[in-house]
């Protein structure tokens, strides 16, 4: 196996479950795997008052998220990457896929669904424009 698994994740329960069907795929497939959060434009805050004032951004929020998940799914054997990647989150995944040359990109269902399914989901485009094959992982509606 040549690329990663890339599995797309936001900090939700159902982008946890995509992830850890990522992980398990990776570790059947002998695969690295690559943990991205997207964030759709850099928002810079100041927060606190006083003396105790920190800055967070979109970009620090969204790598944050990749890290956390990404040191959940460590196991023996397994390499896990991450990274935060710009832009809306169906338009990051197919650009990392592109970036990485990755073998697979894991995402969940969720938008699959009623109303959801007429505004898009990000399963649906990733599936339309990616470079690689795309698992979507039930991961609402059980």
């Amino acid at each position: 196996m040549t690329g990663p698994i890339i599995v797309g994740v936001d900090g939700s329960i159902t982008a946890e479950k995509a992830a850890e069907a990522a992980r398990d795929l990776a570790r059947a497939l002998d695969a690295p795997l690559h943990v991205m959060c997207a964030f759709e434009r850099d928002r810079t805050e100041v927060m606190g008052s006083g003396s105790d004032t920190w800055i967070m951004s979109d970009a620090e929020t969204a790598v944050g998220i990749a890290k956390n998940v990404a040191l959940g799914l460590e196991a023996p054997g397994l390499t896990v990457t991450y990274s935060a990647g710009r832009g809306k989150p169906a338009e990051a995944l197919v650009a990392e896929a592109e970036r990485l040359a990755a073998h697979m990109i894991v995402v969940g269902n969720r938008r699959m669904q009623g109303l959801g399914r007429v505004l898009g989901s990000v399963a649906s485009s990733v599936a339309h424009n990616a470079p690689c094959d795309v698992y979507i992982v039930k991961t609402v509606g059980e």
